[in-house]
């Protein structure tokens, strides 16, 4: 943690605690993004800094709306019966200051809810990512473990050496923190195993851990276990490459069919049109040149970086 977490638990740890059961969701997206950090801090700062930023955002917004005189420029055009109207006139001169108080009060609520959404929507985010850089790191993690075991290195020597190698990304991480359970809390091999088994975002990650444990408690053959696995997530990685590349082919056929000669036909047609009936500005041609095509083409980059499997 550091000093501005630390402050905000020293705050608002005590009251938290008796909401933990409420977060159970909250804990498990901090345990599977590793970012090290309690429950209790962490929702401490979230609930201290939604307040803030709904007041500074609020303050501003109040100010702003008084300095430039917002609630002015409303105006109601309709007929209101002669009692009411006078009511409304002498409540005129107090306009200003109920519109920067409406103003003060929503943009606290929306500043605020917004800044708590994204506190306790992020560790879920951090662990989507963790989860896609384990499964493209795990098959050449798993390929180590096996030369390393073959070697005649010990299980729990093995994890050790994994955690130490960098170079495997997220996978070395949860290698790592197997090594912390064994060497720090004092635990065996086994329940280490299983602890981080528990809180990993993979699934490959999952299956693979608590395969070992089987396969450790049953005293088999550790080394023919991993190269197994190994063999077993390359050869599903390559199908996945497989059929990304098939559906990217499909992708692309759609965007020449929709973007490249579809707008093509749009603007051959709409030119004819402007020319038969006499515009001299077609709007719908330049939304077409200068709004439809961009937004279609973005569309499309967004759908194959999101679909492109990180293996």
């Amino acid at each position: 943690m550091n000093s501005y977490e630390r402050f905000c638990y020293s705050l608002l740890g005590k009251r938290v605690k008796s909401r933990r059961e409420k977060y159970y969701k909250l804990i498990d997206g901090l345990k599977a993004s590793r970012m090290n950090i309690p429950f209790e801090a962490y929702f401490s700062t979230a609930v201290f800094t939604s307040v803030l930023v709904g007041l500074i955002s609020a303050l501003l917004i109040a100010l702003i709306t008084w300095a430039l005189n917002l609630p002015k420029l409303i105006t109601y055009r309709g007929s209101v019966p002669g009692d009411m109207a006078s009511q409304l006139n002498a409540l005129s001169g107090y306009k200003l200051i109920a519109g920067s108080l409406i103003a003060f009060i929503v943009a606290f609520v929306l500043f605020c809810g917004i800044t708590y959404a994204i506190y306790l929507s992020y560790p879920s985010v951090v662990a989507g990512t963790r989860k896609r850089n384990i499964d493209a790191s795990i098959p050449y993690a798993i390929n180590y473990l096996a030369a390393m075991s073959t070697a005649g290195i010990t299980p729990a020597e093995v994890f050790r050496q994994l955690g130490n190698s960098a170079i495997y990304g997220e996978a070395s991480v949860e290698a790592r923190y197997v090594s912390l359970e064994v060497d720090v809390f004092g635990k065996d091999l086994i329940e280490a195993l299983k602890s981080v088994s528990l809180t990993t975002p993979s699934t490959r990650m999952r299956d693979f851990l608590q395969g070992s444990i089987a396969s450790i408690a049953s005293g088999s053959n550790i080394s023919e276990y991993f190269k197994s696995k190994s063999e077993q997530f390359s050869y599903e990685n390559k199908q996945t490459q497989k059929q990304f590349l098939e559906t990217l082919a499909l992708i692309a056929e759609s965007y020449v069919t929709a973007v490249v000669a579809g707008s093509l036909f749009l603007i051959l047609l709409q030119s004819i049109m402007s020319i038969l009936n006499g515009e001299a500005t077609p709007i719908f041609l330049y939304v077409i040149i200068y709004l439809i095509i961009p937004f279609a083409s973005i569309m499309f980059v967004i759908l194959i970086d999101a679909m492109t499997p990180e293996v």
